[in-house]
């Protein structure tokens, strides 16, 4: 790992992001990158950001991933790229479809066609369950997202560039988590909650951020690597942060599931298992299955989902991810 980021440039889109933020502070702490670059679109946050880091191997850049143009002029000398930037809230892509396509669809061929042109050596981009079996917008443009990062590795040619995809469940710790409602709403004494049969995958930020950097130093182009995480009961996440509160049955929303998916029946004839994660391997003439030489085969019919997953948090575990 250390040879992979020691002196190298790093670029992070969506760097202001709970991940990014995250990402930037464990490589800028724990490794010697020559500079860790942030590309994003809201100048407050990246201000905020260099004030509360303070280094001087940490750089900013205001861009968008629709404008192919400024990411040429952001990836140029950059060896490696995680892709964080993403409209991500189910609700928000379901009511406005155009933009969720331009950001995560558009953006993700820009990325690709930039990283290929300016030599990037590497670059993995951070997926989401909901791309798996997908029933909302936000999951659709992700699967198509996916589908073009993978696809990416063929574009390369003879190049060095190679892409991967990176994929988890819900973030604890992340803007986006629940945790951060259930804990405003337990003031009144009244939970939402939209299904009591509602399961959902979880993993921490910093576990998300380590297992991109394995997946960075170990991958070979066009994978998709998904982590062996717990899966958790969204009811007892709520008795975890707000116990004794009412809970409210509202309903799914728009575009919600009940379960996740990580690794669909029809992904696992392709898919492997190691000791810590899967692998969904391409289906490229030049893709070597000896690439996970010590990778085993999942089962016929495997389906990787948070209802039938063998690992569960508990409601203390949980409360202890929650910083309760």
């Amino acid at each position: 790992m250390e040879s992979l980021l020691e002196g190298k440039s790093v670029l992070i889109t969506g760097g202001t992001g709970s991940f990014g933020k995250k990402f930037a502070r464990h490589v800028l702490d724990r490794f010697n990158p020559r500079r860790v670059i942030v590309f994003s679109r809201d100048e407050l946050k990246q201000f905020e950001m260099e004030r509360e880091f303070s280094d001087e191997r940490l750089r900013f850049f205001i861009g968008d991933v629709r404008d192919r143009d400024r990411l040429y002029r952001a990836f140029a000398g950059v060896d490696l790229v995680v892709h964080a930037a993403a409209l991500k809230q189910v609700p928000a892509c379901e009511y406005n479809p155009f933009e969720a396509v331009k950001t995560n669809v558009l953006g993700a061929q820009n990325i690709i066609e930039a990283a290929i042109d300016r030599g990037v050596r590497r670059v993995v981009a951070l997926s989401t369950d909901k791309a798996a079996s997908p029933v909302n917008l936000y999951g659709a443009t992700k699967l198509c997202s996916d589908k073009l990062f993978i696809a990416g590795n063929s574009y390369a040619g003879g190049r060095e560039t190679r892409f991967s995809v990176v994929r988890y469940g819900n973030v604890v710790g992340s803007r986006g988590s629940v945790i951060p409602l259930f804990k405003k709403q337990r003031e009144t004494g009244v939970i939402t909650i939209t299904d009591p049969r509602m399961t959902r995958f979880w993993i921490t930020l910093e576990q998300g951020v380590q297992f991109v950097l394995n997946c960075l130093a170990g991958m070979h182009g066009g994978e998709t690597f998904v982590p062996k995480i717990p899966s958790m009961k969204v009811t007892d996440l709520s008795e975890a942060v707000a116990p004794g509160c009412r809970r409210e049955f509202i309903g799914i929303r728009p575009g919600e599931k009940l379960h996740e998916v990580m690794i669909t029946d029809d992904d696992a004839r392709n898919t492997i298992e190691l000791d810590k994660h899967y692998v969904i391997q391409p289906q490229f003439p030049w893709w070597s299955r000896e690439n996970f030489s010590g990778g085993r085969p999942v089962p016929d019919n495997f389906r990787y989902s948070s209802d039938t997953n063998t690992w569960w948090l508990t409601i203390d575990e949980l409360r202890l991810l929650a910083g309760e």
